[in-house]
């Protein structure tokens, strides 16, 4: 069953804020290339801390969420990018609903952890590469015409 994000969201936040984790599938392409839509999930929790490199539920306008990487902080204000977008968007740091503590993967039900070697490795490398990440979206996206890949 799938349900608007305007409407399952909210009630995602309030059971967040009640002290509960939640288990979200993901939904849309802005955290490719290692997260996939509809295949994978995130555990979320409240956040304690927030810091740069972290991977946040965030309201960017009323009742719009989006689970992205935090790039920036800057006062209040928070500067977030999806790894599979090369644009940015914008909030304030009440507006983090949520940290990430891991994601479930490839349908595996084995948590990991944001706090792991391989999830730190790859967010270090990820967010350095941003100026060829272009380049790479390009060669992993799915739908590539055959006439750009190797045979």
């Amino acid at each position: 069953m799938q349900m608007a994000n305007a409407l399952l969201l909210p009630e995602v936040v309030r059971l967040l804020e009640e002290g509960h984790t939640v288990t979200l599938p993901l939904r849309g392409n802005s955290m490719r290339p290692f997260l996939e839509d509809g295949r994978d999930k995130a555990l979320l929790r409240k956040p304690e801390s927030i810091n740069v490199g972290d991977a946040v539920l965030a309201e960017i306008a009323p009742k719009h969420f989006v689970l992205h990487r935090i790039v920036n902080i800057t006062g209040d204000q928070v500067t977030l990018r999806g790894d599979g977008n090369l644009g940015v968007e914008h909030c304030r740091l009440c507006n983090v609903k949520a940290t990430v503590v891991g994601f479930y993967r490839k349908e595996r039900e084995t948590l990991d952890s944001t706090n792991g070697y391989k999830w730190r490795i790859y967010s270090w490398w990820w967010m350095r590469l941003l100026p060829v990440r272009r380049y790479l979206l390009f060669a992993l996206h799915p739908h590539i015409p055959k006439r750009f890949k190797k045979k």
